[in-house]
């Protein structure tokens, strides 16, 4: 029996990359995802993914920048399976740009998914949560909220947020049994870094400690954790996934 037997876990942004190996790794423990995104046809192939292993997975429509949508996809989990034990808000967007060049909308739809996404899906599972007094949350930042980058004033403003937005959020729920924790990878291997040149990849690799990028289980299995209950008590952190990159 997996750790997260009976347990029903939302991933967003589960279609592919870091969500999907987070899904993966929940089902594998026993627990029964709900993928969430917006590209349909990889949300029913994730899913394949997850049944042909043994493992249980359905597939949501969810644009977590909008509140209706938010709010429905919430309202479907809970009558179909009555409660949410697991959030993972793992959705997000990039438009990078040096600032001199930034236009609105790059940094209004990265802060619109990023962040907003993560005040939306949290906001909403809170309240069967604080019923059920029980529940996990773990949000995706980076080490770029933690250090920033050239060229992605955006990204670092929406994930840095996230870091504030978690830890005031473990104060509010921590006496209803809730901890909320954030996850920061870092160069994770993805089909972005995929198409990465071999120097490129080369130098990225060679300031990491460890001296290799890391995959989307290494980030899974940090997430698997803080979902567990073995993580019990452990709230309001930020635990980095980079190999040694941002000590």
């Amino acid at each position: 029996m997996g750790r997260l037997e009976g347990k029903v876990s939302l991933v967003t942004g589960a279609s592919r990359g870091i969500g999907r190996a987070i899904a993966n790794a929940l089902a594998a423990e026993g627990a029964l995802v709900v993928l969430a995104a917006r590209d349909a046809a990889k949300l029913a192939e994730a899913v394949g993914e997850i049944a042909g292993a043994g493992g249980r997975a359905e597939a949501l429509a969810l644009d977590v920048a909008d509140r209706s949508s938010v709010e429905a996809a919430m309202a479907h989990v809970l009558f179909a399976h009555g409660r949410i034990d697991h959030l993972v808000n793992n959705a997000g967007v990039t438009r990078d740009n040096l600032l001199l060049r930034m236009k609105d909308e790059e940094w209004q739809q990265v802060l619109a998914t990023n962040l907003t996404g993560v005040f939306l899906c949290t906001q909403a599972v809170l309240k069967p949560m604080v019923r059920q007094r029980s529940g996990r949350i773990v949000s995706i930042t980076s080490v770029v909220g933690l250090g920033g980058n050239a060229g992605q004033a955006n990204y670092a403003a929406s994930k840095a947020g996230i870091v504030g937005f978690t830890k005031s959020v473990a104060r509010e729920v921590a006496s209803r049994g809730i901890t909320a924790n954030a996850v920061a990878p870092g160069f994770i291997e993805t089909d972005m870094t995929a198409a990465m040149t071999g120097k490129a990849r080369e130098a990225i690799a060679g300031a990491i400690p460890m001296g290799r990028v890391g995959r989307p289980e290494d980030v899974a299995g940090a997430v698997v954790f803080l979902v567990s209950d073995a993580a019990s008590y452990v709230t309001g952190q930020v635990l980095a996934v980079d190999g040694g990159f941002h000590m």
